[in-house]
């Protein structure tokens, strides 16, 4: 079927289209992830920014394409996490403005829009890198722009677009070195390919009938999860929450007694929409899951009844919740436990700034707030913030400037974008981990402009060396060294270097990959996963290395690594 006009309609059903099936096959997107980490979510990251992309998109009430186009590319914007999500933004946002006054596109307005939303998105990455994300979209560019000299057919052009986007994909691991290792293509660029197929699809009335990525339980949680990590304020009063019950619910679409309605995506949404926040809807053909945050959850339980039977229901009191975290924060101020500000020092005068770190785990957010750190913003591994997560955590922190430390790299792109947009001045501290936003804190002057603190605390970056311990989720080969499903694994700096079924006996060899004739200082912080007895156990052996070493220990209640270790 020959098309040469896309209209609001196509546009629409091509957008929606994208969401769903990154949200379908999320999870194989995150397979992809070259190092066998838990917290791999180049797929989780890509289908919630594009969600929000969807959503913007849909809420738009224009009928011009470009309109529609720059919703788009504001959801991304301000939904997007971790480098893929960012980037896909920046693509739309460089397809959006070469489309800002079109009221439909044709064939070379649509290849135009992708050329200048590659070209966009290579002038977002300061160092770009071949084998990406960002070949597979300059590739798949090219060939639209080519196509069209021959044709003004929408769907051929799409076509030889999706076409040339795979053969990019697959050349993607000849380009990087690291993905023929691991034997995998680009995360980043599966992902987008995945979007290009859905628009093909959603132009030419395909209806994607594969079974090979519907998500499972696991996947589902996980994108659940992510969309209840918001923002936070340590001192967030209760009554200030507006919507105080977080409920989920699981259908079993087509079920029950009281079904009265088809499933339809859009419908189901819309409705609940309307009733709170943070909403995230997953589906698949048998099942529906939802997340809201709302005041009024017996709504959203009746909603889902009236397309399937309840399978799953679950609600929280948030309210409730922060009192019992503000009581325990309290308790843990009077206990008689040696921190930061053992010595009861008042805080220093923060001369309008604000800090804002990344951080996962209670014991780590308190790390940071006794260096002074004014606002923590949950995530990190596992869970990346979104733009506008950080663009919050700015603009509600009451100060005329701010420092945000990203303690993780695939944060980056995000925090960039954030302090773009945000109403005061912004500078980022490229910190790659806790322990190197830690150290960097230890080098803010509140006297110092933002140019000058950004500087300085940059400066201290590559003074500590920072070690992670966590489990393999595959067996992979990286540098020739075999990794199993479950050992425990030893990054230095983010790069693996130790790998033993056995946690203690990893964790010690990654730290005399650490250690060297200067080495001073020795910091763990354990997590979830390990115990005060755990620690203390491995300060000895750590001693008994160096007996000259001075180590702390701290309770940092992050998920995922049990061990974080840094050495200065």
């Amino acid at each position: 079927m020959k098309i040469t006009t896309i209209t609001n309609l196509e546009f629409g059903k091509m957008v929606q289209a994208a969401s769903q099936k990154l949200n379908q096959r999320a999870e194989f997107i995150n397979s992809l992830n070259v190092f066998p980490v838990p917290d791999g979510d180049t797929g989780t990251n890509m289908s919630l920014s594009m969600a929000s992309g969807a959503k913007y998109e849909r809420e738009e009430t224009s009928e011009k394409v470009g309109d529609l186009a720059s919703a788009l590319a504001k959801g991304l914007l301000m939904g997007a996490r971790g480098n893929s999500g960012v980037i896909l933004s920046q693509i739309f946002r460089g397809f959006s403005k070469n489309v800002a006054d079109k009221d439909t596109l044709d064939a070379k307005d649509l290849a135009e829009a992708f050329a200048a939303g590659a070209q966009t998105a290579y002038k977002a990455v300061m160092k770009p890198t071949e084998g990406t994300i960002l070949t597979v979209v300059r590739k798949a560019a090219g060939a639209g722009k080519e196509a069209v000299k021959s044709t003004n057919d929408i769907n051929e052009v799409m076509a030889q677009i999706v076409t040339a986007a795979e053969a990019a994909l697959k050349s993607t691991p000849d380009l990087l070195p690291v993905l023929k290792q691991v034997g995998v293509v680009d995360s980043g660029g599966q992902g987008l390919t995945f979007v290009l197929e859905a628009f093909s699809d959603a132009l030419s009335g395909k209806v994607d009938e594969s079974e090979d990525y519907k998500p499972d339980d696991a996947e589902m949680d996980s994108m659940i999860d992510a969309a209840h990590h918001q923002s936070v304020q340590g001192k967030l009063d209760p009554n200030d929450i507006k919507y105080g019950y977080c409920t989920e619910i699981m259908v079993r679409i087509g079920d029950g007694k009281l079904v009265d309605q088809k499933f339809d995506y859009d419908k189901f949404y819309d409705y609940l929409a309307k009733l709170g926040d943070s909403l995230l809807v997953i589906n698949d053909d048998e099942i529906v899951k939802v997340h809201v945050h709302t005041e009024h959850p017996g709504d959203v339980m009746t909603w889902g009844q009236r397309f399937g039977a309840l399978i799953k229901v679950k609600v929280d009191n948030m309210r409730l919740q922060q009192e019992t975290i503000m009581e325990h924060d309290e308790e843990a101020q009077d206990a008689p436990v040696a921190v930061a500000q053992a010595d009861a020092q008042p805080k220093p005068d923060m001369k309008g700034y604000a800090i804002i770190s990344v951080a996962s785990g209670d014991g780590i957010g308190k790390l940071f707030t006794g260096l002074g750190v004014t606002n923590i913003i949950a995530g990190g591994q596992t869970m990346n913030p979104s733009t506008a997560d950080i663009v919050k955590a700015v603009n509600e922190s009451g100060a005329d400037k701010a420092l945000v430390l990203p303690n993780n790299k695939n944060i980056f792109l995000a925090a960039e974008q954030a302090a773009d947009v945000a109403d005061i001045p912004v500078k980022i501290v490229h910190s790659k981990t806790i322990s190197q936003g830690m150290t960097a804190m230890l080098a803010f002057n509140p006297d110092a402009d933002l140019e000058e603190n950004q500087s300085a605390m940059e400066d201290t970056l590559d003074t500590v060396i920072s070690g992670q311990v966590t489990h393999a989720v595959r067996d992979t080969t990286i540098d020739g060294m075999a990794i199993k499903k479950d050992d425990y694994m030893g990054l230095v700096d983010g790069d693996i270097v130790v790998t033993n079924p056995d946690r203690e006996q990893a964790t010690i060899e990654m730290v005399k990959h650490m250690l060297d004739d200067d080495s001073e200082l020795v910091t763990i912080i354990y997590g979830t996963d390990a115990t005060q007895a755990d620690a203390d156990k491995l300060s000895d052996q750590i001693q008994a290395l160096d007996d000259e070493l001075e180590i702390e220990i701290h309770e940092g209640d992050q998920p995922v690594y049990p061990f974080l270790i840094s050495v200065e």
